[in-house]
Protein backbone atom coordinates (compact mmCIF):
# COMPACT_ATOMS: atom_id res chain seq x y z
CA UNK A 1 0.00 0.00 0.00
CA UNK A 2 1.35 3.45 -0.94
CA UNK A 3 2.16 6.27 1.45
CA UNK A 4 -0.66 8.29 -0.13
CA UNK A 5 -3.18 5.58 0.74
CA UNK A 6 -1.86 5.53 4.31
CA UNK A 7 -2.33 9.28 4.48
CA UNK A 8 -5.89 8.96 3.18
CA UNK A 9 -6.79 6.44 5.91
CA UNK A 10 -5.49 8.76 8.64
CA UNK A 11 -7.17 11.78 7.05
CA UNK A 12 -10.58 10.06 6.82
CA UNK A 13 -10.40 9.09 10.50
CA UNK A 14 -9.49 12.66 11.49
CA UNK A 15 -12.24 14.10 9.26
CA UNK A 16 -14.87 12.00 11.04
CA UNK A 17 -13.59 13.17 14.42
CA UNK A 18 -13.88 16.79 13.28
CA UNK A 19 -17.37 16.23 11.94
CA UNK A 20 -18.49 14.86 15.32
CA UNK A 21 -16.80 17.73 17.16
CA UNK A 22 -18.60 20.32 15.01
CA UNK A 23 -21.95 19.02 16.25
CA UNK A 24 -21.23 20.37 19.69
CA UNK A 25 -20.82 23.96 20.81
CA UNK A 26 -17.76 23.00 22.85
CA UNK A 27 -14.18 24.05 22.23
CA UNK A 28 -11.28 21.62 22.06
CA UNK A 29 -10.33 22.64 25.59
CA UNK A 30 -13.83 21.99 26.92
CA UNK A 31 -14.04 18.57 25.26
CA UNK A 32 -10.55 17.63 26.43
CA UNK A 33 -11.41 18.40 30.04
CA UNK A 34 -14.50 16.21 29.83
CA UNK A 35 -12.38 13.41 28.36
CA UNK A 36 -9.55 13.83 30.92
CA UNK A 37 -7.22 14.49 27.98
CA UNK A 38 -4.70 17.18 27.09
CA UNK A 39 -6.12 19.79 24.71
CA UNK A 40 -3.19 19.59 22.30
CA UNK A 41 -3.52 15.80 22.14
CA UNK A 42 -7.19 15.99 21.14
CA UNK A 43 -6.38 18.66 18.57
CA UNK A 44 -3.68 16.47 16.99
CA UNK A 45 -6.13 13.57 16.71
CA UNK A 46 -8.68 15.77 14.93
CA UNK A 47 -6.02 17.29 12.68
CA UNK A 48 -4.65 13.90 11.59
CA UNK A 49 -1.24 14.56 13.16
CA UNK A 50 -1.58 11.60 15.54
CA UNK A 51 -3.69 8.45 15.95
CA UNK A 52 -4.65 7.08 19.41
CA UNK A 53 -3.39 3.55 20.01
CA UNK A 54 -6.41 2.72 22.17
CA UNK A 55 -10.01 3.05 20.98
CA UNK A 56 -11.34 3.84 24.48
CA UNK A 57 -10.76 7.63 24.28
CA UNK A 58 -12.28 7.64 20.78
CA UNK A 59 -15.36 5.84 22.14
CA UNK A 60 -15.73 8.40 24.94
CA UNK A 61 -15.31 11.23 22.43
CA UNK A 62 -18.02 9.78 20.19
CA UNK A 63 -20.43 9.40 23.12
CA UNK A 64 -19.78 12.99 24.24
CA UNK A 65 -20.52 14.23 20.71
CA UNK A 66 -23.76 12.22 20.48
CA UNK A 67 -22.66 9.76 17.77
CA UNK A 68 -25.16 7.07 16.73
CA UNK A 69 -24.42 3.34 16.87
CA UNK A 70 -23.78 3.27 13.12
CA UNK A 71 -21.41 6.21 13.37
CA UNK A 72 -19.48 4.54 16.19
CA UNK A 73 -19.05 1.40 14.07
CA UNK A 74 -17.79 3.49 11.16
CA UNK A 75 -15.49 5.41 13.50
CA UNK A 76 -14.05 2.13 14.81
CA UNK A 77 -13.48 0.86 11.26
CA UNK A 78 -11.67 4.03 10.26
CA UNK A 79 -9.62 3.98 13.46
CA UNK A 80 -8.41 0.44 12.68
CA UNK A 81 -7.36 1.53 9.20
CA UNK A 82 -5.61 4.64 10.55
CA UNK A 83 -3.67 2.67 13.19
CA UNK A 84 -2.63 0.10 10.58
CA UNK A 85 -1.56 2.88 8.22
CA UNK A 86 0.65 4.50 10.83
CA UNK A 87 2.28 1.18 11.77
CA UNK A 88 2.76 -0.04 8.19
CA UNK A 89 6.42 0.02 7.00
CA UNK A 90 7.20 2.62 4.38
CA UNK A 91 10.13 3.26 2.08
CA UNK A 92 13.39 4.53 3.54
CA UNK A 93 12.63 8.08 2.43
CA UNK A 94 9.11 7.99 3.86
CA UNK A 95 10.33 6.51 7.15
CA UNK A 96 12.94 9.25 7.51
CA UNK A 97 10.32 11.93 6.91
CA UNK A 98 7.73 10.26 9.15
CA UNK A 99 9.95 9.78 12.23
CA UNK A 100 8.23 12.45 14.39
CA UNK A 101 4.76 11.14 13.53
CA UNK A 102 5.77 7.52 14.13
CA UNK A 103 7.06 8.40 17.58
CA UNK A 104 3.68 9.94 18.31
CA UNK A 105 1.44 7.16 16.92
CA UNK A 106 3.71 4.11 17.21
CA UNK A 107 4.51 4.17 20.95
CA UNK A 108 2.43 5.31 23.91
CA UNK A 109 3.51 8.58 25.48
CA UNK A 110 2.07 10.75 28.23
CA UNK A 111 0.38 14.02 27.30
CA UNK A 112 2.87 16.87 27.34
CA UNK A 113 2.85 19.26 30.25
CA UNK A 114 0.88 22.47 29.61
CA UNK A 115 3.02 24.99 27.76
CA UNK A 116 2.23 28.72 27.74
CA UNK A 117 3.06 28.87 24.05
CA UNK A 118 3.02 25.34 22.60
CA UNK A 119 4.44 25.12 19.10
CA UNK A 120 2.26 23.07 16.73
CA UNK A 121 4.01 19.97 15.42
CA UNK A 122 3.94 19.49 11.68
CA UNK A 123 2.81 16.12 10.30
CA UNK A 124 5.47 13.95 8.68
CA UNK A 125 4.22 14.58 5.17
CA UNK A 126 4.83 18.36 5.46
CA UNK A 127 8.51 18.29 6.47
CA UNK A 128 9.88 18.18 2.91
CA UNK A 129 7.74 21.17 1.93
CA UNK A 130 9.14 23.15 4.84
CA UNK A 131 12.72 22.23 3.89
CA UNK A 132 12.18 23.40 0.31
CA UNK A 133 10.68 26.65 1.59
CA UNK A 134 13.68 27.28 3.85
CA UNK A 135 16.08 26.65 0.99
CA UNK A 136 14.21 29.15 -1.20
CA UNK A 137 14.24 31.72 1.60
CA UNK A 138 18.01 31.33 2.08
CA UNK A 139 18.59 31.80 -1.66
CA UNK A 140 16.50 34.97 -1.62
CA UNK A 141 18.44 36.39 1.34
CA UNK A 142 21.73 35.65 -0.40
CA UNK A 143 20.53 37.49 -3.52
CA UNK A 144 19.42 40.52 -1.51
CA UNK A 145 22.76 40.54 0.30
CA UNK A 146 24.63 40.71 -3.00
CA UNK A 147 22.61 43.82 -3.94
CA UNK A 148 23.27 45.67 -0.67
CA UNK A 149 25.89 47.92 -2.29
CA UNK A 150 26.41 49.15 -5.83
CA UNK A 151 29.86 49.35 -7.53
CA UNK A 152 30.03 53.12 -6.98
CA UNK A 153 29.40 52.73 -3.24
CA UNK A 154 25.77 54.01 -3.34
CA UNK A 155 22.99 52.19 -1.51
CA UNK A 156 20.20 50.81 -3.73
CA UNK A 157 16.79 52.50 -3.61
CA UNK A 158 15.14 49.37 -2.22
CA UNK A 159 17.48 49.41 0.76
CA UNK A 160 16.64 53.02 1.52
CA UNK A 161 12.93 52.32 1.33
CA UNK A 162 13.31 49.35 3.66
CA UNK A 163 15.14 51.47 6.24
CA UNK A 164 12.56 54.25 6.10
CA UNK A 165 9.62 51.87 6.04
CA UNK A 166 8.80 51.69 9.76
CA UNK A 167 9.06 55.46 10.25
CA UNK A 168 6.86 56.14 7.24
CA UNK A 169 4.35 53.54 8.40
CA UNK A 170 4.27 55.03 11.86
CA UNK A 171 3.57 58.50 10.48
CA UNK A 172 0.78 57.20 8.29
CA UNK A 173 -0.85 55.33 11.16
CA UNK A 174 -0.67 58.35 13.43
CA UNK A 175 -2.58 60.50 10.91
CA UNK A 176 -5.10 57.88 9.84
CA UNK A 177 -8.39 57.63 11.76
CA UNK A 178 -8.65 54.77 14.24
CA UNK A 179 -10.93 52.21 12.59
CA UNK A 180 -11.96 50.74 15.91
CA UNK A 181 -13.22 54.10 17.17
CA UNK A 182 -10.60 54.26 19.92
CA UNK A 183 -6.89 54.73 20.31
CA UNK A 184 -4.55 52.64 22.46
CA UNK A 185 -3.43 54.07 25.77
CA UNK A 186 0.30 54.64 26.39
CA UNK A 187 0.31 51.81 28.96
CA UNK A 188 -0.86 49.23 26.39
CA UNK A 189 -4.06 48.85 28.43
CA UNK A 190 -7.07 49.12 26.10
CA UNK A 191 -9.52 49.84 28.89
CA UNK A 192 -10.97 52.82 27.04
CA UNK A 193 -12.00 50.86 23.94
CA UNK A 194 -15.66 50.71 23.02
CA UNK A 195 -15.96 48.00 20.36
CA UNK A 196 -18.83 48.13 17.92
CA UNK A 197 -20.30 45.48 15.67
CA UNK A 198 -19.52 47.29 12.38
CA UNK A 199 -18.21 50.73 11.41
CA UNK A 200 -21.16 53.12 11.11
CA UNK A 201 -21.54 56.70 9.96
CA UNK A 202 -22.66 59.35 12.39
CA UNK A 203 -26.02 59.68 10.64
CA UNK A 204 -27.05 56.06 11.27
CA UNK A 205 -29.05 55.27 14.42
CA UNK A 206 -27.32 53.50 17.27
CA UNK A 207 -27.70 49.71 17.30
CA UNK A 208 -30.57 48.17 19.20
CA UNK A 209 -29.77 46.51 22.53
CA UNK A 210 -30.51 43.22 20.80
CA UNK A 211 -27.45 43.45 18.55
CA UNK A 212 -24.57 41.02 18.98
CA UNK A 213 -21.48 42.97 19.99
CA UNK A 214 -18.11 42.00 18.53
CA UNK A 215 -14.57 43.30 18.71
CA UNK A 216 -13.26 45.01 15.59
CA UNK A 217 -10.24 43.66 13.74
CA UNK A 218 -7.02 45.30 14.98
CA UNK A 219 -5.23 47.75 12.68
CA UNK A 220 -2.31 46.01 11.00
CA UNK A 221 1.16 46.82 12.27
CA UNK A 222 0.11 47.94 15.76
CA UNK A 223 1.80 46.02 18.54
CA UNK A 224 -0.62 47.53 21.04
CA UNK A 225 -3.63 45.70 19.57
CA UNK A 226 -5.59 43.57 22.02
CA UNK A 227 -4.46 39.93 21.51
CA UNK A 228 -7.97 38.54 21.89
CA UNK A 229 -11.33 38.95 20.20
CA UNK A 230 -14.81 38.56 21.68
CA UNK A 231 -18.49 38.68 20.88
CA UNK A 232 -21.42 39.10 23.27
CA UNK A 233 -25.04 38.04 22.73
CA UNK A 234 -27.28 39.71 25.30
CA UNK A 235 -30.47 38.02 24.08
CA UNK A 236 -29.79 34.49 25.35
CA UNK A 237 -32.72 32.78 27.12
CA UNK A 238 -32.59 30.43 30.08
CA UNK A 239 -32.12 26.92 28.64
CA UNK A 240 -33.06 28.41 25.28
CA UNK A 241 -36.73 28.95 26.15
CA UNK A 242 -37.28 30.92 29.37
CA UNK A 243 -37.11 34.70 29.60
CA UNK A 244 -39.14 37.77 30.62
CA UNK A 245 -39.34 41.21 29.04
CA UNK A 246 -40.78 44.39 30.52
CA UNK A 247 -42.87 46.27 27.93
CA UNK A 248 -44.88 49.43 28.52
CA UNK A 249 -47.82 48.25 26.39
CA UNK A 250 -51.10 46.44 27.11
CA UNK A 251 -51.32 42.77 26.06
CA UNK A 252 -53.52 43.59 23.05
CA UNK A 253 -50.67 45.58 21.49
CA UNK A 254 -47.90 43.04 22.05
CA UNK A 255 -47.24 40.48 19.28
CA UNK A 256 -46.75 36.76 20.04
CA UNK A 257 -43.40 35.63 21.48
CA UNK A 258 -40.66 35.30 18.86
CA UNK A 259 -38.43 32.35 18.14
CA UNK A 260 -35.29 32.62 20.30
CA UNK A 261 -33.13 33.53 17.31
CA UNK A 262 -35.44 36.49 16.55
CA UNK A 263 -35.55 37.78 20.12
CA UNK A 264 -33.28 40.75 19.43
CA UNK A 265 -35.41 42.20 16.64
CA UNK A 266 -38.64 41.51 18.51
CA UNK A 267 -37.39 43.20 21.70
CA UNK A 268 -36.11 46.24 19.81
CA UNK A 269 -39.42 46.84 18.03
CA UNK A 270 -41.34 46.61 21.31
CA UNK A 271 -38.97 48.76 23.35
CA UNK A 272 -38.53 45.76 25.65
CA UNK A 273 -36.23 45.64 28.66
CA UNK A 274 -34.84 42.43 30.12
CA UNK A 275 -37.11 41.48 33.03
CA UNK A 276 -35.56 40.08 36.17
CA UNK A 277 -32.40 38.77 34.50
CA UNK A 278 -30.10 39.24 31.52
CA UNK A 279 -28.14 36.29 30.14
CA UNK A 280 -25.03 37.19 28.14
CA UNK A 281 -23.18 34.59 26.07
CA UNK A 282 -19.60 35.84 25.89
CA UNK A 283 -17.33 34.14 23.32
CA UNK A 284 -13.61 34.81 23.83
CA UNK A 285 -10.82 33.73 21.48
CA UNK A 286 -7.16 34.62 20.98
CA UNK A 287 -6.11 36.20 17.70
CA UNK A 288 -3.12 33.82 17.32
CA UNK A 289 -1.93 30.50 18.72
CA UNK A 290 -0.19 32.39 21.53
CA UNK A 291 -2.01 31.85 24.81
CA UNK A 292 -3.91 34.77 26.34
CA UNK A 293 -4.65 34.51 30.05
CA UNK A 294 -8.04 35.76 31.24
CA UNK A 295 -7.30 36.93 34.77
CA UNK A 296 -10.62 38.28 36.04
CA UNK A 297 -14.19 39.12 35.04
CA UNK A 298 -15.68 42.12 36.85
CA UNK A 299 -19.05 43.88 36.88
CA UNK A 300 -19.54 47.66 36.72
CA UNK A 301 -22.99 49.09 37.53
CA UNK A 302 -23.24 52.57 35.99
CA UNK A 303 -26.86 53.37 36.78
CA UNK A 304 -29.64 52.38 39.20
CA UNK A 305 -33.22 53.66 39.11
CA UNK A 306 -36.61 52.31 40.14
CA UNK A 307 -37.77 49.27 38.13
CA UNK A 308 -39.16 50.16 34.70
CA UNK A 309 -42.98 50.47 34.54
CA UNK A 310 -45.08 48.24 32.33
CA UNK A 311 -46.02 44.57 32.17
CA UNK A 312 -43.85 41.47 32.31
CA UNK A 313 -44.26 39.16 29.32
CA UNK A 314 -42.96 35.59 29.67
CA UNK A 315 -41.54 33.97 26.56
CA UNK A 316 -42.35 30.43 27.72
CA UNK A 317 -44.84 28.33 29.64
CA UNK A 318 -42.16 26.68 31.73
CA UNK A 319 -39.22 24.75 30.36
CA UNK A 320 -36.38 22.63 31.62
CA UNK A 321 -33.60 20.38 30.47
CA UNK A 322 -31.12 17.76 31.51
CA UNK A 323 -28.16 20.10 31.05
CA UNK A 324 -27.56 23.17 33.20
CA UNK A 325 -24.53 25.03 31.82
CA UNK A 326 -21.90 26.45 34.12
CA UNK A 327 -22.01 30.22 34.32
CA UNK A 328 -21.10 33.38 36.18
CA UNK A 329 -23.90 34.60 38.45
CA UNK A 330 -24.25 38.32 39.18
CA UNK A 331 -26.55 39.91 41.80
CA UNK A 332 -27.05 43.45 40.56
CA UNK A 333 -28.81 44.44 43.79
CA UNK A 334 -25.53 44.25 45.70
CA UNK A 335 -23.63 47.48 46.31
CA UNK A 336 -20.58 45.90 44.68
CA UNK A 337 -21.78 43.03 42.53
CA UNK A 338 -19.26 40.37 41.55
CA UNK A 339 -19.26 37.69 38.85
CA UNK A 340 -19.41 34.46 40.88
CA UNK A 341 -18.47 31.24 39.08
CA UNK A 342 -21.23 28.61 39.36
CA UNK A 343 -20.87 24.92 38.45
CA UNK A 344 -23.21 23.28 35.93
CA UNK A 345 -24.75 19.82 35.57
CA UNK A 346 -24.94 17.45 32.61
CA UNK A 347 -27.55 14.71 33.27
CA UNK A 348 -26.24 14.21 36.79
CA UNK A 349 -22.55 14.74 36.00
CA UNK A 350 -21.19 17.97 37.54
CA UNK A 351 -19.61 20.49 35.18
CA UNK A 352 -16.84 22.31 37.10
CA UNK A 353 -17.20 26.06 37.39
CA UNK A 354 -14.87 28.29 35.36
CA UNK A 355 -11.92 29.27 37.49
CA UNK A 356 -9.86 32.32 36.70
CA UNK A 357 -7.18 32.65 35.47
CA UNK A 358 -8.22 30.92 32.24
CA UNK A 359 -6.34 30.47 28.96
CA UNK A 360 -7.63 30.96 25.41
CA UNK A 361 -6.02 31.07 21.98
CA UNK A 362 -7.05 31.05 18.33
CA UNK A 363 -7.39 27.25 18.43
CA UNK A 364 -8.91 27.05 21.91
CA UNK A 365 -11.77 29.56 22.32
CA UNK A 366 -14.17 29.61 25.25
CA UNK A 367 -17.80 30.61 25.81
CA UNK A 368 -18.56 32.26 29.15
CA UNK A 369 -22.18 32.51 30.26
CA UNK A 370 -23.06 35.45 32.52
CA UNK A 371 -26.46 35.64 34.25
CA UNK A 372 -27.20 38.99 35.92
CA UNK A 373 -30.29 39.29 38.12
CA UNK A 374 -32.14 42.08 39.90
CA UNK A 375 -35.32 42.53 41.93
CA UNK A 376 -35.12 46.11 43.13
CA UNK A 377 -33.74 48.26 40.31
CA UNK A 378 -33.58 49.16 36.66
CA UNK A 379 -29.83 48.57 36.39
CA UNK A 380 -27.39 49.54 33.67
CA UNK A 381 -24.12 47.65 33.74
CA UNK A 382 -21.23 46.24 31.75
CA UNK A 383 -18.39 43.74 32.20
CA UNK A 384 -14.63 44.19 32.36
CA UNK A 385 -12.34 41.35 31.29
CA UNK A 386 -8.71 41.52 32.44
CA UNK A 387 -6.15 39.78 30.21
CA UNK A 388 -2.38 39.26 30.03
CA UNK A 389 -0.10 37.83 27.35
CA UNK A 390 3.65 37.87 26.69
CA UNK A 391 4.41 40.49 29.32
CA UNK A 392 1.49 42.75 28.37
CA UNK A 393 -1.78 43.27 30.22
CA UNK A 394 -4.99 45.15 29.72
CA UNK A 395 -8.75 45.27 30.16
CA UNK A 396 -11.52 45.09 27.59
CA UNK A 397 -15.01 46.42 28.22
CA UNK A 398 -17.84 44.04 27.34
CA UNK A 399 -21.07 45.93 26.67
CA UNK A 400 -24.18 45.89 24.47
CA UNK A 401 -23.12 47.41 21.15
CA UNK A 402 -21.42 50.36 22.84
CA UNK A 403 -24.08 50.82 25.53
CA UNK A 404 -24.45 49.24 28.99
CA UNK A 405 -26.56 46.13 29.39
CA UNK A 406 -29.94 46.85 31.00
CA UNK A 407 -31.90 44.68 33.44
CA UNK A 408 -35.05 45.67 35.35
CA UNK A 409 -36.86 43.93 38.22
CA UNK A 410 -40.38 42.59 37.63
CA UNK A 411 -41.55 42.13 41.23
CA UNK A 412 -45.12 43.47 41.55
CA UNK A 413 -45.66 43.90 37.81
CA UNK A 414 -48.59 42.21 36.01
CA UNK A 415 -47.16 39.14 34.28
CA UNK A 416 -48.53 37.54 31.14
CA UNK A 417 -47.92 34.39 29.11
CA UNK A 418 -49.06 33.62 25.58
CA UNK A 419 -51.94 31.17 25.09
CA UNK A 420 -51.14 29.38 21.82
CA UNK A 421 -54.67 27.94 21.60
CA UNK A 422 -56.51 31.24 22.01
CA UNK A 423 -53.68 33.12 20.29
CA UNK A 424 -53.55 35.90 22.85
CA UNK A 425 -51.75 36.97 26.02
CA UNK A 426 -53.31 35.94 29.31
CA UNK A 427 -52.43 36.17 33.03
CA UNK A 428 -49.44 34.02 33.97
CA UNK A 429 -50.52 30.99 36.00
Amino acid sequence: MSAQEDLDDVGEFAALLRALKERTDRSYGSLARRLAMNTSTLHRYCAGDAVPLDFAPVERFAALCGATAEERLELHRRWLLAVAARKRPRTATAVEEAAPAEEEAGAPAPDPAPDPDPLPRRPWYRHRRVAVGLAAACALLATLGSLSALPDGRRPAADGARTAGPATSGTTEAKAPDRSGTSPTPSDSPTTKRPSATPKSKKEPSPAPSARTTTPAPPSGKNSAVPLTWSADSQAWNLGCGHDYVIAKPPQQVPPPPAPQDAGTWAATQGAVHGGETIVELSVQGRTDTAVVLNALRVRVVGRTAPAPGNAYAMDQGCGGAVTPRSFDVNLDKDRPIARAVAGNDTGVPIPAVRMPYRVSATDPEVLLVTARTVTCDCRWYLELDWSSQGRAGTVRIDDAGRPFRTSGIKGLPRYMYDTTARRWGPYS
